[in-house]
């Protein structure tokens, strides 16, 4: 048995109550199916900037009516101190992924950028300080990584950050590790590498890259490739991330500890690849669909060569075992992708 089944049969059997920021998001949403699937009590956060209603719409449906019941909802920003702390009241875990994510929109609007990654994560911070909460565990990014050509990626080396985004999210971890030494506030951040699945936006400048070029497939659009197609990441698979935020909230660390761990499988794709990937499981499922092939354009600023993650701390630390590498994913989450993106079809 790995160390994440042990634990989700002790959750089953002890119920505990969990904080979700950006709750009716794409990792946030995900987090709340498996919490409620486990019996938990979970609070959700969410303005709805990003967020999407039919998120937990597709929620609901999914778990049983004495486990939606286990769930509530607060409309709210975390820009808003006092709506931070209402959320953090009585509260064992915070699982923190609201942020306004995206390099390029970062670039196009700092500010923005800073108000809800910056501002809004410390006045999360200080709500989980105050209401004196088991664990912060936040969602850090693998763009802290920046220039630092190394592969794989290691927790303890950067570079110099090539966003605003990326800035934001180091300050993130920054913040996390001074709370801990000064308030003693436990914290673990996940430096996410590129997570897809179920429930990812399609729509927009900034939206992430697989179902962006999934529903392009079926919408018979142009597929754009940034660059020569072979920029490299390290996909993982949502299900993963979900695994790594309720270890990181309930692992046996040292008291006030403030750890950052990389999440991910150790792979690593090319663009061109994973697009070949996404043409062969779509036309099994999509008879007589026309894929197109892809349309190259320059690379994109603030975007790295190459990215892939070292994951042994996370192993070692949380117990953390990715279930799923990027094949096993696509194929998990093929068939959402091709009922929620169909055209015609809103999310």
């Amino acid at each position: 048995m790995t160390p994440f089944e042990r634990l989700e049969q002790e959750l089953a059997g002890t119920p505990r109550t969990w904080l979700v920021t950006g709750v009716a998001g794409f990792i946030g949403s995900n987090l709340l199916e498996a919490l409620l699937k486990l019996d938990q009590h979970v609070v959700g956060l969410d303005n709805f900037s990003t967020g999407h209603e039919a998120n937990l719409r597709e929620v609901q449906s999914l778990v049983t009516k004495a486990q939606w019941a286990r769930f509530e909802l607060i409309r709210g920003d975390i820009i808003d101190p006092e709506t931070c702390l209402a959320a953090c009241r009585g509260v064992d875990y915070v699982l923190h992924q609201a942020a306004l994510g995206s390099v390029p929109r970062s670039i196009e609007d700092p500010l923005a950028t800073h108000a809800s990654n910056n501002t809004g994560f410390l006045n999360m911070l200080v709500a989980a300080r105050d209401s004196r909460v088991k664990r912060f565990v936040y969602a850090a990014s693998s763009s802290t990584y920046g220039d630092h050509p190394g592969l794989p990626k290691v927790e303890e080396t950067i570079g110099r950050p090539l966003s605003p985004y990326a800035v934001t999210k180091y300050v993130n971890e920054l913040y996390a590790d001074v709370f801990a030494r000064t308030y003693g506030t436990a914290s673990v951040g996940l430096r996410y590498f590129n997570i897809f699945g179920p429930r990812q936006d399609p729509e927009g400048a900034y939206a992430a890259v697989i179902p962006k070029w999934i529903a392009a497939c079926l919408n018979r659009e142009p597929v754009h490739i940034n660059g020569d197609g072979e920029t490299s990441r390290d996909f993982c698979y949502v299900k993963n991330a979900v695994q790594a935020n309720l270890l990181a909230a309930t692992a046996e660390l040292e008291e006030s500890v403030s750890q950052v761990v990389n999440v991910a499988v150790g792979d690593r794709t090319s663009l061109n690849s994973l697009f070949g990937s996404i043409r062969e499981s779509l036309s099994v499922r999509v008879k007589d669909l026309v894929l197109p092939e892809p349309v190259y354009r320059d690379f994109r600023a603030g975007d790295v060569r190459h990215s892939q993650a070292d994951i042994s701390k996370a192993e070692r630390l949380l117990g953390y075992l990715p279930t799923h590498r990027i094949g096993q994913g696509l194929e998990e989450a093929m068939d959402w992708y091709v009922a929620a993106l169909r055209p015609g079809k809103a999310l």
